[in-house]
């Protein structure tokens, strides 16, 4: 039975308005039929209107989180979000570590949906260097794509060239979001060093996606925590991620949040 109900450890930084972060990966594991569990590695001060202050959880503390919950409950998954520090980052790559086995679904958070700067710059080479190596399946939009590999990432097959240089980094498979490319239609790229899957849709205009990113990784790591293939947690990812968009229910007078909760009423 806890295998066919997929544990899923995220850790994340928490979000007070609750469209981004933990609470998102809260949601939308349960959404989809999985146990979520948590090690917090920030309290943010947010609304759909954006960070205005950062409380970040020392890393032995979020490392004990983590390693409290592997010990006990266990998991089947992890997904990473928002780190902030290269010493986070080392904290969490020993998380790992001691975790052989359990795919990570890393979603290198860098900036808040408002603007906000959620990972210091002297960071990025703890990314490249202990997470990229360490993704079962890196989830970059085309901004920390670019940032990651200092390519240009304009265009679809901008995406692909950057992930390229990701699984040569080490990554074993990377997810290469469209969400920031301009057009009418979104795609994103699921790229593995046996060949690539393209999922596509409609764009949504709205200004509710906040969380979007968190979102997708939480979900893809929920479908690789039920057994599901790589592609198929990523097709149903995508999916639940643009429904749940459709759906957004109007909050904030900002970057508002999605419907999580919406396969559990059906369509």
């Amino acid at each position: 039975m806890v295998e066919a109900l997929g544990r899923v450890l995220a850790i994340a930084g928490s979000d007070s308005g609750g469209g981004a972060g933990v609470q998102a990966d809260i949601k939308t594991i349960t959404a989809l039929g999985g146990y979520a569990a948590t090690a917090i590695t920030a309290i943010t001060v947010q609304n759909t209107l954006g960070v205005s202050e950062v409380f970040p959880i020392p890393p032995r503390i979020v490392r004990a989180q983590a390693e409290a919950v592997l010990g006990d409950i266990g998991a089947d998954a992890i997904k990473l979000g928002m780190l902030g520090t290269a010493e986070m980052i080392e904290a969490v790559a020993e998380v790992l570590d001691g975790a052989p086995g359990v795919p990570a679904v890393i979603d290198p958070v860098m900036r808040a949906k408002g603007g906000g700067a959620l990972l210091e710059p002297r960071a990025l080479d703890a990314v490249r260097g202990l997470l990229i190596p360490r993704a079962a399946l890196l989830t970059p939009n085309a901004p920390e794509a670019a940032a990651l590999t200092g390519l240009e990432v304009e265009t679809t097959d901008d995406l692909r060239r950057a992930g390229e240089a990701l699984l040569s980094a080490g990554a074993a498979a990377v997810l290469m979001k469209g969400g920031h490319l301009p057009g009418e239609r979104v795609t994103d790229v699921l790229m593995t060093p046996d060949g690539e899957t393209t999922f596509e849709g409609p764009r949504v205009e709205t200004r509710h996606t906040h969380g979007t990113g968190c979102t997708l990784a939480s979900a893809c790591a929920t479908g690789l925590a039920q057994g599901l293939p790589l592609d198929r947690a990523a097709a149903r990812a995508f999916a639940y991620v643009a429904e749940a968009i459709a759906r957004a229910p109007g909050l904030g007078d900002g970057h508002g949040p999605l419907d999580h909760a919406w396969p559990m009423r059906g369509r």
